[in-house]
């Protein structure tokens, strides 16, 4: 069976009178080893009887818990405002990492890396196809730093047939956005070294701020450059004096515990909103989907 509800936890509360949230969903999953795993998940739509165009949103490190950065929910609330059916996978709870993995260093990160977690988007891609609401043929992914690179590593090309997930790939989401994702990373056949060249499956929009330290952007802006040379729709916008999670509703803050492969003791990484950045993404990534999630129209 796809998916379950949990009848006692299952909620559905309207905000401000048009968008409703349905938590309390479990999405049927699978582990690299093929184990069939049950996740949590949220629903954000819009009102009116449908079939709307969909996002599944990946979160970030911090996860979907008490402790995270809710610019989730933010992108939620408004992707909802705008006529978009919304699922938020949670990849952490279930794993063992409520609190998020920002600051955990262990081995135990790997259990919810975004490689693995590449599994769960497509888990959130079927599930939303079961929806008599959600048009199916009409559904994007998004997903912010950890999320992103998941967003990234999900959107890649298959090379072949034999490769895991290859034909949920090609029939897979129809456009993407990585916000502040990690693009110096092996993605298919780009490597962190900027060799090679990023192949998605269809359109993506990288959106990341100039002055971020956790996941720099011009390991993205060689990415986006060497898909475009090689014909394929990646597109990469840099946002002057942004930091980190410019998405984010709180002030720009230095923390020395987190984990960052890009600084040079292994630790430490600066976020933090930016006005400006977090209201043109909205308008960026409004116009993006716009373009390549279209509305059927009744």
């Amino acid at each position: 069976m796809l998916t379950k509800l949990i009848p006692l936890v299952l909620a559905f509360v309207f905000l401000g009178g048009c968008i409703g949230t349905t938590t309390g969903l479990s999405i049927t999953t699978t582990a690299p080893n093929g184990a069939v795993e049950q996740i949590p998940a949220t629903v954000a739509m819009p009102g009116g009887p449908g079939p709307f165009p969909a996002v599944v949103i990946m979160h970030d490190c911090s996860g979907l818990g008490p402790t995270s950065s809710a610019a989730p929910n933010r992108w939620a609330r408004e992707l909802a405002a705008r006529g978009y059916v919304v699922l938020l996978p949670d990849s952490f709870t279930t794993r063992g990492h409520a609190g998020g993995v920002c600051t955990v260093p262990s081995p135990s990160r790997d259990e919810v890396s975004p490689s693995r977690r590449v599994r769960d988007a497509y888990a959130a891609l079927a599930y939303l196809r079961t929806l008599p609401y959600v048009d199916g043929r009409q559904v994007g992914l998004m997903g912010g730093s950890h999320g992103g690179t998941t967003t990234l590593a999900a959107m890649v090309a298959p090379e072949s047939d034999t490769e895991p997930l290859a034909r949920d790939r090609r029939a897979g989401f129809v456009a993407a956005v990585a916000l502040y994702p990690g693009c110096a990373t092996r993605l298919g056949t780009w490597r962190a070294n900027s060799t090679g060249v990023y192949k998605p499956v269809a359109p993506l929009l990288i959106l990341i701020g100039e002055r971020d330290d956790w996941t720099p952007a011009e390991p993205c802006r060689k990415l986006a450059g060497s898909a475009q040379e090689a014909g394929y729709p990646v597109v990469v916008k840099i946002y002057p004096g942004a930091h980190h999670a410019f998405d984010s509703s709180t002030p720009v803050r230095y923390v020395a515990t987190r984990v960052n492969a890009n600084s040079l003791s292994g630790r430490g990484a600066t976020t933090g909103g930016d006005p400006a950045a977090w209201a043109d993404s909205i308008r960026e990534v409004v116009a993006f989907f716009g373009r390549h999630l279209t509305r059927t129209e009744h």
